[in-house]
């Protein structure tokens, strides 16, 4: 029923101002609208609502993920941006904050400024 549906996806903010600010200046989002509900994102033909809501409780794992072509170049160019990068004790991290998982990708985490936790991967 929903193998054709076009996915949406939902992250809740507490503070629109520090939302925007994250998520066009630092990530470099494309603002489509703030209908006064949401911030309204096109991510590469997917949207992504960051929704008002009063409070966020987190999950401990990564909400949202973006796939690059060149993870370290935009895991660089993030930085840059003001965007730090999660290290975990249990991994082994690069000079970039980045990881590799055993014969498959490298991956990267960071926290928006409500502590919901996103990632790239490439």
């Amino acid at each position: 029923m929903l193998e054709n549906a076009k996915l949406l996806a939902l992250v809740g903010s507490t503070n629109q101002e520090r939302a925007l600010a994250f998520y066009r200046d630092a990530l470099g989002l494309r603002l489509v609208e703030d209908d006064g509900f949401a911030l309204i994102f096109d991510t590469g033909g997917t949207t992504l609502r960051v929704s008002r809501v009063e409070r966020v409780d987190a999950a401990p794992y990564a909400v949202l993920s973006w796939e690059v072509e060149d993870i370290a170049t935009a895991a660089k160019a993030l930085a840059t941006r003001g965007v730090v990068f999660e290290r975990y004790s249990q991994m082994e991290h690069d000079a970039d904050g980045l990881v590799r998982i055993p014969g498959g990708p490298r991956l990267g985490w960071f926290k928006d400024p409500d502590g919901n936790i996103l990632g790239i991967v490439g």
